[in-house]
């Protein structure tokens, strides 16, 4: 793990690009020569930063703030936009009224089956102001928490804003949660009520929302109100009066209502994130931290513009959803919502949406792109990608196979891919990609500005190029989640407690020479054999480099003489024979490239690999089931029959 691999810069931004990006235009309102010094004065002088970022980006408050940042309380604990009045909804939708961006389409919206919609902003707001005058109706008002359990249909955007823009605090849930994991989340809030939908359909079955709620809900004693989108006419058992219907609830309600004015730092958001132990997480966003945080990573980083067409399929229970939602509302683009997954009814689906909405701005997982990689190139080829200017990459590190295959045939070489990581806790991302620096396969080129990101070692010491560290940050962010929903002690021991002052994120992180930054795997899932360190990512890169296997997942597992040892559990490629030849490869793969130490104790070949709903491998799911122990909390394993076959094999 010492040992990371880079390459050469791959990808250079052309001029043009560079005189018309966003980041030049902040660049030169301030004063400043290039991104480094923006960098630099922002890690000394954080308040400085985030007064020039809203100021520059007209940020919208009823009422002005008084300072941007106190401290008084620690780091960990800091408060933002002090005495400020704002709401996320009049940042998102009223700030474009009277304008010419009124007529524009906001949302298209294209179902599994083909069948498309479209919502002018005028018609989002219309649609917000009626639901959230509704939501008043039925007594949900300021700090109640709300439920939002839908699939992504244009109605989902309408109704996390609805909810904002009544002062409530909306509480995203996985369109394919079951009963146990909506009941912990919405007992933990106390919600007043939920939003939800007959049915949905998933990868051309239907799955009954309202049922599956309506089982959670007879433990959920705080919910008094229901409100049912009729999606696919599905028959739903109905509770009177808890039970609405949208159309009925929303019909002669008042399209122009008004947006309640809210403390900045007021709960807008609590998004719950799953640990290895005990119940999710709660992290808590704020009406002014979520979307200065994500207009900063996205708009000045990653130069989405108001002329952009933005496509990332995802599900509002993940934080790329309501991310979404905020951003093109915010900028004043276009949002290509998607219902369903990337390769189904057809495994090219995600190219030719692309084509048939002119997608401009593109979201992907690593994950995602090894599936496609295993359909083949010829697929993604058949479809016209030109309307592509960025694509952007979160969730699982890359592989070097991964990234090249995605730069050369989607990319075309042309377009960058600007890798980020963050996650719910942070509202947005540590270390990315700015669309004016060059760029190396699997990188990030550089740190989010006023976060004081680092690579540190046990000491908490900044650890020289080459070196590989614990990711963290030295700095608080606007961004960064205001503690756990109830759990303040957790909140602490969790990001707090590792290094005295700074937030430690559980990633391995390194930087090279050349400043690019990569990030080498969740430290928790980290192997230690024979007491060598190294990263799952680094053995399943060589794995996959076979061609045999089109997913894997490396674990450590007790060995009584090595203390632990590799094993590596396999989804063989399409039309591979699986036999003891097929593990004596995958052996041989692992030794040549880490050494006789790695050698696995086993080789497991599975068709699939638990994943969470963002399409990361759940290792620490992989390992317990290998081992026949607890796996903790599954909440957000999007496919629990990977988890049953695991256990099988695991037996066997």
């Amino acid at each position: 793990m010492e040992n990371f691999p880079t390459e050469d810069i791959l990808w250079r931004p052309s001029q043009e690009i560079i005189e018309k990006s966003n980041l030049t235009a902040f660049l030169r309102s301030e004063n400043l020569p290039d991104f480094g010094t923006l960098l630099e004065r922002s890690n000394q002088d954080p308040e400085w930063f985030w007064n020039a970022f809203i100021r520059h980006y007209d940020i919208r408050f009823y009422e002005p703030y008084e300072h941007v940042l106190d401290t008084s309380d620690g780091i960990e604990w800091a408060r933002w936009c002090i005495g400020g009045k704002t709401n996320v909804v009049l940042n998102v939708l009223d700030r474009h009224r009277d304008t010419p961006i009124w007529q524009k389409d906001a949302v298209v919206w294209e179902a599994e089956d083909g069948k498309q919609r479209k919502w002018t902003f005028a018609e989002y707001d219309a649609e917000v102001s009626r639901l959230a005058a509704g939501l008043k109706k039925l007594g949900v008002g300021k700090g109640d928490a709300v439920g939002l359990f839908m699939p992504m249909v244009p109605e989902v955007s309408a109704a996390l804003l609805a909810i904002a823009k009544i002062g409530g605090i909306v509480v995203p849930l996985f369109s394919g949660f079951g009963k146990q994991a909506i009941a912990v989340r919405l007992n933990d809030c106390e919600a007043k009520a939920v939003i939800t939908v007959d049915a949905a359909i998933r990868r051309g079955k239907r799955v009954a929302m309202k049922a599956t709620l309506d089982e959670a809900l007879q433990d959920i004693p705080s919910v008094h109100s229901v409100i049912v989108l009729k999606h696919l006419e599905e028959d739903v058992a109905w509770k009177a009066p808890r039970d609405h219907w949208w159309s009925e609830l929303t019909a002669g309600m008042p399209m122009d209502e008004p947006t309640e004015i809210m403390d900045a730092e007021a709960p807008f958001m609590v998004v719950y994130t799953s640990g290895t132990t005990g119940k999710p997480k709660g992290t808590v966003h704020s009406h002014c931290g979520f979307l200065t945080k994500v207009i900063a990573d996205f708009v000045l980083c990653q130069d989405f513009k108001q002329s952009d067409r933005i496509l990332w399929i995802s599900d509002m229970g993940w934080v790329v959803g309501p991310l979404e939602v905020l951003l093109a509302g915010f900028a004043g683009a276009t949002m290509v919502l998607v219902e369903g997954t990337p390769d189904y009814p057809d495994k090219g689906r995600i190219w030719r949406l692309i084509q048939d909405h002119k997608a401009s701005f593109l979201g992907i997982a690593p994950t995602i792109v090894r599936i496609f990689m295993a359909h083949g190139a010829d697929i993604a080829e058949q479809y016209d990608l030109s309307s592509l200017r960025i694509t952007v990459s979160t969730g699982e590190p890359w592989t070097p196979d991964s990234w090249h295959w995605f730069f050369r045939h989607i990319c075309k070489e042309k377009v960058p891919i600007l890798n980020i990581c963050g996650g719910t806790e942070i509202g947005g991302a540590i270390i990315g990609s700015i669309v004016s620096l060059p760029l190396k396969p699997c990188s990030f080129n550089a740190p989010m500005p006023a976060m004081g990101a680092d690579v540190v070692n046990e000491a908490a010491e900044t650890i020289a190029p080459g070196q590989v560290g614990e990711l963290v940050l030295r700095l608080p962010s606007i961004g960064l989640s205001r503690g756990l929903w109830k759990d303040r002690d957790r909140y602490l021991e969790t990001y707090w407690s590792t290094f005295a002052g700074l937030w430690r994120q559980g990633d391995w992180a390194a930087i090279d020479e050349d400043g690019m930054w990569y990030i080498l795997g969740r430290s928790d899932d980290t192997l230690k054999v024979a007491g060598k360190r190294t990263g799952p990512a680094e053995i399943e890169g060589v794995v996959l480099e076979t061609g045999l296997i089109d997913e894997a997942a490396a674990v450590g597992v007790p060995d009584k003489i090595k203390g632990s040892a590799v094993v590596c559990v396999c989804v063989p490629a399409a039309g591979v024979t699986v036999d003891d030849g097929l593990k004596r490869k995958i052996s041989d793969a692992v030794v040549s490239g880490h050494g006789k130490a790695f050698l696995p104790k086993d080789v497991v070949f599975a068709s699939d690999l638990p994943k969470t709903r963002s399409m990361k491998i759940m290792r620490r799911v992989v390992r317990a089931a290998y081992l026949g122990l607890d796996p903790g909390d599954l909440s957000s394993l999007v496919n629990p029959d990977a988890l049953e076959e695991l256990k099988t094999k695991a037996r066997g």
